[in-house]
């Protein structure tokens, strides 16, 4: 049964609750039965059901237990045709890329948090020393 065809039409006939399909680089899956037992809640699924959630997918950082229950829901993988939306780019390339831009963010962060200890402390020693001299 996996090796079935979908087309978009196809998948976005499956968008409630009892009958949910996604697509997750470019393989369909019925999370149908999922559904109840999301961790993130059914509604995160319901909004992303009958349609290409790769992009939700990805951005949570879900873990590897996680893929695999996604392999078990596999019937099929998506026929893109004509004027089906472009799948974004999920190569290992924009993943290093993604990690870089998250590691100067994190940085970045640490900078601001210490500066701003510097300068209470800076601060907390000049109070100090102002009730000292009184």
């Amino acid at each position: 049964m996996a090796d079935k065809e979908f087309t978009y039409s196809d998948v976005s006939e499956h968008s409630t609750k009892k009958d949910l399909y996604i697509v997750v680089h470019d393989k369909v899956y019925n999370a149908s039965s999922f559904v109840d037992e999301h961790p993130g809640g059914e509604e995160v699924l319901l909004d992303v059901g009958g349609q290409d959630s790769t992009e939700a997918f990805e951005d949570v950082g879900h873990s590897d237990e996680a893929r695999e229950i996604l392999e078990g829901l596999l019937v099929g993988t998506l026929k893109r045709q004509d004027g089906d939306p472009k799948p974004k780019s999920y190569a290992q390339a924009n993943a290093s890329v993604a990690n870089a831009d998250g590691a100067s963010t994190s940085i970045g962060l640490y900078a601001v948090v210490f500066v701003g200890a510097a300068l209470a402390f800076g601060a907390y020693k000049y109070l100090q020393a102002q009730q000292g001299e009184q």
